[in-house]
């Protein structure tokens, strides 16, 4: 589901195991330039990459420049950066009641597949979207729709769709896996889409990662729902919220109310093994604060428990 180079490097880490070969990295800013994110991941010792293919909070795009497309492509390569996502603009709601913003929606997701399909990278993660009082059922439906019309005018792309879990807040859609596999199932090209699953909002949705039993139950439900086959990428976020709470607010990892016993369990979990792992996590100008957590989730590779210093929340 994360496209050809970044599979490939997938089956390669796995091959080799360990943390320095863990596949994580972190959201990185395109300002100056798209390729201007690759270095700033390679700073900090990325090994995976999201970014903005435009601008987050506006619906126009400026054209991506062929030199600047190809000194992308061209670092990615030089960094060893092999797996690579971007996330969608925040403006777009695919399960909108608005008949105009449904539309504008729709077209900007085909705007940024294609960017995405240009730039070489293999998945573009999208919020599903908020119903905004029409009723979760016809946020579904809606939402599927969309994806409908937007993969026909994308045949051809090799970009897939990468739906995120969400918190729940407000009237988003997405905080519970069956809501996101009654999207998958109602789609016609369901074998273009993945899923992004984001730790922060898992938890913030009210399911327990805390515990071996809750973690195991997690994955019980996510395998039923909508198959580990669709699981693509992580968002590696702590809460600011306690679970349950349907905040959306991210917290650098171990200093949230979840602690680092999810994360514990993720990085040393072979059912997830080769998923690009990328922070959304508060950042720092010089990059200490992207360097940190990046160590945090290294460190926690082939141990069987939190250092009791680092420990906070369920364990």
């Amino acid at each position: 589901m994360i496209g050809n180079d970044a599979g490939s490097a997938a089956a390669s880490n796995r091959g080799r195991g360990g943390a320095s070969s863990l596949p994580v990295g972190a959201h990185m800013s395109i300002a100056g330039g798209i390729d201007r994110a690759v270095d700033r991941a390679a700073a900090v010792g990325c090994r995976a990459l999201q970014i903005f293919n435009k601008s987050s909070n506006q619906w126009r795009a400026r054209p991506l420049p062929p030199a600047e497309v190809q000194r992308f492509r061209s670092k990615l390569r030089q960094h060893d950066i092999g797996f690579v996502v971007a996330h969608n603009s925040y403006l777009i709601n695919l399960a909108s009641p608005d008949p105009e913003l449904w539309q504008r929606s729709i077209a900007a997701m085909v705007e940024e597949l294609e960017r995405c399909e240009t730039l070489g990278v293999p998945g573009l993660v999208a919020h599903p979207g908020a119903h905004v009082g029409s009723g979760m059922d016809t946020g579904i439906r809606r939402i599927a729709r969309a994806v409908n019309r937007i993969l026909r005018r994308t045949r051809g792309l090799k970009v897939n769709i990468l739906l995120e879990t969400t918190a729940g807040q407000g009237s988003a859609v997405g905080s519970r896996f069956a809501e996101i596999g009654d999207i998958l199932r109602a789609v016609r090209e369901p074998e273009r889409l993945g899923v992004c699953f984001d730790t922060c909002h898992v938890f913030a949705a009210g399911y327990d990662l805390g515990s071996r039993a809750g973690w195991d139950a997690t994955w019980d439900e996510f395998r039923r729902e909508i198959g580990l086959e669709r699981l693509a990428a992580f968002h590696v976020n702590d809460s600011r919220g306690e679970r349950g709470s349907r905040l959306d607010r991210h917290q650098a990892l171990g200093d949230g109310a979840m602690g680092l016993v999810p994360f514990l369990f993720l990085v040393n979990d072979v059912r997830l093994q080769g998923r690009p792992l990328v922070l959304e996590t508060p950042k720092s100008d010089d990059g200490s604060e992207d360097r940190r957590n990046l160590a945090t989730l290294r460190d926690l590779v082939g141990r069987k428990r939190v250092p009791a210093r680092r420990r906070k929340g369920a364990a």
